[in-house]
């Protein structure tokens, strides 16, 4: 811990006024997590315990240890430990994109590298730095986090902001959080969010398989179809924002127009599915290419993942040896493998 709150003091040093703000607001949230974590074991032995509370608990509990013996997941100490930062999400990440582009800008930190996002413990101060981001002239859009990994660092305890989730959400995130902490390649945050995914979903239907929960396991399979349903409308539309954005031509007006037209579009084709309510609330606010990227990041690849898991005749451990080969490939030829297997995995199930 000291090792790491000590690089975070002195990298701002390097890096201007505003990082050493940044940083300081990064190095107090998470110190008050730290220190504000109990242990599950001792939270649910108390018979006052409410009795809901106790039930999520061990449930992740028992979602980590099947993580660790099934998914070859290693906890490292993380859910051990139970949070309640007191406010709706534990961060606020602001991501920000050209108003001409849908790929999200970039930001550089200590170990986790280049990603597309900045992160904030206050509300306030990540709306701030957005409304600064979009006077700038860029699309900004802020989304809250209800949980996030250290990457291993830090035994990341599970925040009370995750309690709204479903049961099988719950044992999902344990999932994915821990998948991060399994392989994670810095700067490339579409590969780390999209094999993360897969993994939360895979882990799912396994865990469900083995507790014997059929109708909960159909149900479950429903959500995440849906899911991947709103993700595939969104990158379609995405894609269509390229083209438009790569044949712009001179006239800045004239684009915005086509671009807002484009965005009424994709909210009216929306409005039109019979799973529309779904996600109804995601397109109720504003629609701007930042929005329209962040769930790519997500999404995009977890086709590509689908194909290493079914190449490796669905094998977990050799699914996770065959993507720490390509974690380790330079990232031109990283994403010339994942778009290859991209385009297999999406021609086979067409077929």
């Amino acid at each position: 811990m000291i090792r790491w709150l000590a690089l975070l003091l002195v990298f701002p040093v390097m890096t201007g006024c505003d990082s050493i703000a940044y940083y300081a607001q990064a190095v107090q949230g998470q110190a008050a997590i730290l220190l504000g974590r109990e242990p599950i074991q001792r939270l649910v032995a108390d018979p006052l315990l409410e009795p809901r509370l106790r039930e999520q608990l061990l449930l992740v509990e028992s979602a980590r240890d099947f993580a660790e013996a099934e998914l070859g997941l290693d906890a490292a100490g993380s859910f051990t430990t139970y949070v309640d930062p007191g406010r709706q999400h534990i961060v606020w990440n602001v991501f920000a994109a050209p108003w001409n582009s849908v790929d999200l800008i970039s930001w550089c930190f200590p170990i986790a590298g280049c990603v597309a996002y900045r992160g904030y413990f206050s509300e306030q101060a990540a709306t701030q730095y957005a409304r600064r981001l979009a006077a700038q002239g860029y699309d900004v859009f802020v989304g809250g986090v209800d949980a996030y990994s250290t990457l291993g660092w830090f035994k990341d305890p599970l925040p009370a902001t995750v309690l709204r989730r479903s049961d099988s959400q719950l044992a999902g995130l344990v999932f994915h959080e821990l998948s991060h902490q399994r392989i994670y390649v810095p700067g490339d945050t579409r590969f780390n969010e999209s094999f993360a995914t897969f993994v939360e979903q895979q882990g799912l239907r396994l865990w469900l398989h083995q507790q014997g929960r059929p109708e909960q396991f159909a149900g479950v399979t429903s959500a995440l179809d849906a899911q991947q349903g709103f993700a595939d409308f969104v990158i379609a539309y995405r894609e269509q924002f390229r083209q438009l954005y790569a044949m712009g031509g001179d006239n800045a007006a004239e684009l915005a127009e086509q671009k807002q037209q484009l965005f009424e579009q994709m909210r009216s084709d929306w409005q039109q599915r019979p799973d529309a309510d779904g996600y109804r609330g995601w397109f109720a606010g504003e629609l701007n290419n930042a929005k329209l990227a962040t769930v790519g990041a997500y999404f995009d690849w977890v086709p590509a993942f689908e194909q290493i898991y079914a190449d490796c005749d669905n094998s977990l451990e050799d699914f996770y040896l065959a993507v720490e080969r390509l974690a380790k490939l330079p990232a031109a030829q990283r994403t010339t493998e994942i778009e290859r297997l991209q385009a297999l995995r999406l021609q086979i199930t067409r077929h």
